[in-house]
């Protein structure tokens, strides 16, 4: 008895490379969507990280009843890194972090050299510092007055018509309350907010 085999079935050479045709239009269509999408998603992270480390110094604050700060590691450069530390003594010499004094929350490394990060009061002046006190209230860097601010990270590897898109808006209001959005599609989202 020998058994019969049916007719080979298989692609042609004609169909591959149809099919691979059809991969190649898909892949440069998809490229930039996930270029952007990748750029959206670090950017996100950044901020979302910035967002969480000023809700950390709050939270230290109102629990140890005392002001912690979040302050950059070098200067006033935020995208630097920065420190979140509960601060040890009050006043000017606040500002400063005093390893062996001061109790350090977290440590937020460097951000990649096509991240930038800007700060302002609602005066427009830069800001070094953000400082709550014990009830959790964002203040001043003399911790005598309520202060709301904002910080803008945005991406610097983009043309400047893709700033808006490229970039997001902490805002720390003076309740001590804080929120990341998005300039593209928040109208309430400038650096100039207070909530």
């Amino acid at each position: 008895m020998t058994l019969q085999r049916g007719p080979t079935r298989g692609f042609t050479l004609i169909e591959l490379m149809v099919v691979l045709a059809l991969v190649a239009v898909l892949a440069t269509i998809a490229a930039p969507s996930f270029i952007a999408y990748q750029r959206n998603s670090e950017l996100t992270s950044i901020s979302n990280t910035l967002l969480a480390s000023i809700n950390a110094a709050r939270s230290e604050a109102m629990k140890r009843n005392q002001h912690a700060l979040v302050v950059p590691v070098s200067g006033t450069n935020w995208a630097g890194g920065w420190r979140v530390y509960v601060s040890q003594t009050y006043g000017a010499n606040a500002t400063t972090y005093t390893e062996g004094t001061d109790l350090l929350i977290q440590q937020q490394e460097a951000m990649p050299g096509y991240i930038a990060v800007s700060t302002s009061d609602t005066t427009g002046t830069a800001v070094n510092q953000i400082r709550f006190d014990g009830s959790g209230y964002s203040r001043n860097a003399a911790g005598a007055a309520f202060q709301a601010m904002t910080l803008r990270v945005r991406r610097t590897d983009v043309a400047s018509s893709a700033q808006s898109t490229e970039s997001r808006i902490v805002v720390v209001s003076q309740s001590g309350r804080v929120r990341v959005c998005k300039p593209a599609t928040d109208t309430t989202c400038t650096t100039t907010a207070t909530q």
